[in-house]
């Protein structure tokens, strides 16, 4: 017998980080989680809104981010929005530790997922804040696209 596959098709997507960012670069990292965390995640219980990373003595945290407490879990469950270690190899982070000290950039979460073998991963992206107008041009290209699809099907 061998091991079942696990399907889990949790995806928890940042909208607003497109929206408010440019995104530069990402990365895939792994997240330090207690257990009654990855069982909030795996119903879908968590939100990555408000939720920014930063590096302190060269590790990567994850500040901000929300997980809903396990309804079944006792006097051991998690707080919902405590800090959470990221998991990148040195490269990586000498790549993030290099961008987030430029001026007008930041790290931020855009996608949480879980990966083929059950572990949650979180796709992280180097971003540079957009102004107001770039965001004005974002949503006239939304309705843009949205107008020539409309266009298209009928």
């Amino acid at each position: 017998m061998g091991k079942e596959k696990i399907s889990n098709n949790v995806t928890i997507k940042n909208k607003r980080a497109t929206f408010d960012y440019e995104l530069l670069e990402t990365f895939t990292a792994g997240i330090v989680l207690t257990g009654t965390e990855i069982k909030s995640i795996r119903l879908g219980k968590a939100s990555l809104v408000d939720t920014y990373c930063i590096i302190e003595r060269s590790e990567v945290w994850l500040k901000n981010m929300y997980v809903a407490e396990y309804f079944y879990g006792t006097y051991n469950n998690h707080s919902e929005r405590r800090e959470r270690k990221l998991l990148l190899n040195r490269k990586e982070i000498r790549k993030l530790e290099t961008a987030a000290k430029n001026s007008g950039f930041t790290i931020i979460p855009t996608r949480l997922f879980i990966n083929d073998k059950g572990l949650v991963k979180i796709v992280i992206a180097i971003a540079k804040g957009k102004k107001e107008y770039d965001k004005r041009v974002s949503i006239r290209e939304r309705d843009d696209k949205r107008e020539m699809d409309r266009a298209f099907k009928h």
